[in-house]
């Protein structure tokens, strides 16, 4: 069948146009054109949408790239519905399997099972007949991070102490009602440090960045006052990286591998995100190219 393009780049709505006078906005969009001309000048023909556009026909394109389809966990029904409907017009990337599966945090025991050293944490199901106090005298935890199995931009994340549980025990008795969620110790490296991100497309690490949460945080995302600088890493952190992305279901055309100094001193993997990650294109813009090369081989 014929296609009228080879790679459309997805977004969500809210990020569809520049601004001038918001940066956060501007960043997405300029990384996102810098994808888009890098794929043209491969000879591909690109578009840019947003993922719930109403009248484009998907089966008229090769692949759609996600980017920045940041309101995904909001609209997750809706969301859900229009990736299977898709998934069967056009490919994904990444893939619909490998989105369903890093869509939840269990992800992350797979990888444990594959041998990735991952940040300790304990899985609280759905409807679990618990409290916080419960929990963490049966793990013997003092300071922990409370969030949930399907989230982002850490949205109900929460630290904790064996000294204060009282003041979050209705949101996470709320919270465990309608959804799983996980317990890990608190990292304090993470605070001292910070957690840097490894980008690694089509298994090859390519640039990294470090995030530092802001004096007084826990959270590096930048939503809540985090920054973030180029990162040189060391062969172990750049083999670590490599080897959780292989360690996948199948081989993701891009992933954001972010690692830190777990409390025992060993790299750990904090999150492994293949959906939808800030890649930061505007530090290293010609990793926008090696993703372009990396998807035009893929299609063909």
């Amino acid at each position: 069948m014929k296609t009228d393009f080879d790679v459309v780049i997805l977004t969500d709505n809210r990020y569809l146009n520049d601004s001038k006078s918001d940066i956060y906005k501007h960043n997405v969009y300029y990384e996102d054109r810098l994808v888009y001309h890098a794929l043209e000048q491969l000879g591909l023909k690109t578009l840019r949408l947003a993922w719930d556009d109403r009248v484009f026909d998907w089966s008229t394109t090769r692949s759609v790239l996600f980017r920045s389809t940041w309101d995904y966990f909001d609209r997750f029904d809706e969301f859900s519905m229009w990736l299977e409907k898709v998934s069967k017009q056009t490919q994904l990337l990444n893939s619909e399997t490998i989105i369903r599966w890093n869509i939840d945090k269990h992800y992350l025991l797979d990888l444990q099972n594959r041998g990735v050293h991952i940040a300790e944490s304990h899985f609280i199901e759905q409807g679990a007949q618990v409290t916080l106090k419960q929990l963490h005298h049966i793990l013997n935890w003092n300071e922990t991070v409370l969030k949930p199995c399907v989230s982002g931009a850490a949205r109900h994340t929460y630290r904790l102490s064996v000294e204060h549980l009282e003041t979050h025990e209705a949101i996470f008795q709320e919270l465990i009602q309608n959804e799983a969620m996980m317990l890990q110790p608190f990292q304090h490296k993470i605070v001292s440090q910070g957690e840097v991100s490894m980008m690694v497309f089509n298994g090859k690490f390519t640039h990294a960045i470090l995030k530092q949460a802001k004096s007084g945080d826990f959270r590096v995302q930048d939503d809540f006052g985090g920054s973030v600088q180029d990162y040189n890493p060391t062969e172990a952190e750049i083999a670590f990286s490599e080897a959780a992305v292989m360690a996948c279901p199948e081989l993701p055309i891009y992933a954001r591998v972010d690692i830190f100094e777990d409390n025992e001193g060993e790299i750990a993997l904090s999150e492994l995100e293949l959906i939808e990650p800030e890649l930061w294109f505007r530090h290293h813009k010609n990793a926008a190219k090696v993703l372009a090369n990396e998807i035009k081989e893929r299609l063909s």
